[in-house]
């Protein structure tokens, strides 16, 4: 009986509905018509015969696809099966035959339109199995199919670093830029990977042709100066600065300039530098904060590392003021200028005009944890406790969801009320890694040192980038662990690079700590939580 769709869909599923009836009777055969620009497809079991006529190149895919499927049925093996044959040969130390499999069988039953998406899946589910040679194969056939695709490369890129050696990575790297020379993130780990083995020529050679590719690249410009700014080949760093803010300019590369100067003590240049930046970019709150800290900053002790510093307003509470005032009427939503503004308050009139500056700052950005936090310690600090735990009440009851107010919470209840705190944080944020933290101090005052390293564990995978969670961890380590533990932290710590966290930041830009490497980082913030807990 012979039967004609009447379009490709209609063909597709009839012919896979007649292969499952009698799958060892079907035969599928195609034939094109050069003349009359058509394609002629016939399925048939000898029974029932399906027709399809086409000249319609949209119809290609959907076909080609159908042939694929059939092949793969006609096989006998699915994806799972092909895919586990070639895990197979990788397992028995064959990784040719491994790559073999994998590159004839992993378009079979993909549409053309799903293969990058569904081959990425593939390499991450042989990853999870720890194939990682699959992966590898995975990987190598995307990329010939598409070599100009970032992200293909940033996955092989990463499952090199992980699990291929220096000199694979190199490779991946090369060919890499080679086919995107505009994705400045690639430039840039290949400029890293070759800095982190003490290749500090081949890094710069790298980023020499990254500039070729990218003339006008923020980021390559700000990797050229760290490169030589962390090699202490300050000069260069300062040059290359400098025709970054005529090539690329930008408000980040002005902020790095002025940075460069505070670390080489050169004080002046630093507020001249944030003068010229806040001309060009008057909206940019890091430049009044900054500027407010130049000005606050004391005068260096004697015997301290030389500096520059002749600028009257260096030193000048009254200029520090203004640099704030300046900053909250451009940016009156920034949390840290007002808070700076009301440290600087303190410092200079106690709590009055502190307290009113921190007032005004939750009127006019309500809902802002950081403003209820700095007002809760600030009452704390002057010995009005019954106040602070009135603006704590407040405050969770403003941000019902701030970790950084419960965490705080829980840190300063009376000790019988703190596992109530934390039962009642954990209901509102239990994803948050401050509140995390937190509990996990509280197994550890309570000497529950499993659950304690749990926790911490727990806290360290949601949020990495928090440096606090660290220290807290690498303390307790220090105290509660063994030399294997803390050595294994340290050890993550550092490959994770972590920015944020009030503790960990206020080492990581203090000038002193300002070339410290995040291992030392991370043994003065866990000093640091030793000598709050003795005091």
């Amino acid at each position: 009986m012979a039967q004609r769709a009447s379009d490709v869909d209609e063909f597709v599923e009839k012919v896979k509905e007649l292969y499952d009836l009698d799958p060892v009777r079907v035969r599928f055969v195609m034939k094109y018509k050069h003349a009359e620009g058509t394609l002629t497809l016939r399925a048939t079991n000898d029974e029932i015969w399906l027709t399809y006529t086409t000249d319609q190149v949209s119809d290609m895919r959907r076909l080609e696809a159908l042939q694929l499927w059939l092949m793969s049925a006609m096989a006998g093996s699915d994806g799972d099966t092909l895919a586990a044959e070639a895990e197979a040969a990788e397992q028995a130390a064959a990784p040719l035959t491994c790559a073999a499999i994998v590159r004839h069988t992993i378009g079979l039953g993909v549409e053309p339109e799903d293969r990058r998406r569904t081959w990425l899946d593939d390499a991450d589910a042989c990853l999870a199995r720890s194939s990682v040679e699959t992966a590898r194969a995975v990987f190598a056939h995307a990329l010939a199919l598409f070599p100009t695709k970032k992200v293909i490369w940033l996955r092989a890129c990463a499952l090199e670093k992980k699990h291929g050696s220096p000199e694979q990575l190199e490779a991946t790297l090369a060919r890499a830029v080679e086919h995107c020379p505009q994705a400045e993130v690639l430039w840039l780990m290949a400029a890293k990977e070759k800095w982190l083995a003490g290749d500090v020529d081949g890094a710069r050679s790298t980023l020499m042709e990254a500039f070729a590719a990218n003339p006008d690249s923020e980021q390559v410009w700000l990797a050229a100066a760290k490169l030589e700014w962390e090699n202490d080949e300050r000069d260069r760093a300062r040059v290359l600065l400098a025709k970054a803010r005529d090539r690329a300019p930008s408000a980040r590369v002005w902020m790095k300039a002025a940075l460069l100067e505070r670390e080489c003590r050169d004080f002046d240049a630093e507020l001249s530098l944030l003068d010229e930046a806040l001309k060009a970019y008057p909206a940019f709150h890091k430049f009044y904060l900054m500027a407010g800290q130049a000005c606050e900053r004391p005068v260096p002790a004697p015997g301290s590392a030389p500096c520059v510093r002749t600028d009257k307003r260096l030193g000048d509470a009254a200029a520090a003021r203004d640099f704030y005032q300046r900053g909250l009427r451009r940016c009156p939503k920034c949390a840290p200028l007002w808070i700076g503004a009301a440290a600087l308050e303190e410092r200079a009139f106690g709590a009055t005009k502190a307290r009113s500056i921190l007032e005004l700052a939750r009127l006019r950005n309500s809902g802002n944890p950081r403003l209820w936090l700095a007002a809760i310690r600030l009452e704390r600090r002057h010995g009005n406790a019954k106040l602070s735990e009135n603006l704590a009440a407040k405050a969770l009851q403003e941000c019902p969801d701030a970790g950084e107010l419960w965490a705080d919470a829980i840190a300063s209840a009376p000790r019988p009320a703190r596992k109530g705190k934390s039962l009642e944080a954990l209901k509102r944020c239990d994803n948050d890694a401050r509140v995390i933290v937190a509990v996990s101090a509280l197994f550890v005052a309570e000497r529950k040192h499993a659950k304690a390293r749990k926790w911490f564990a727990r806290a360290l995978a949601l949020e990495p980038d928090l440096g606090d969670a660290w220290a807290r961890s690498y303390a307790f380590e220090l105290v509660d662990g063994n030399e294997g533990t803390q050595q294994d932290v340290l050890e993550r710590c550092v490959a994770a690079e972590p920015t944020h966290g009030e503790l960990w930041t206020s080492v990581s830009k203090s000038l002193e700590h300002a070339r410290a490497d995040v291992a030392t980082k991370l043994k003065i913030c866990a000093q640091k939580i030793k000598e709050a807990e003795d005091a």
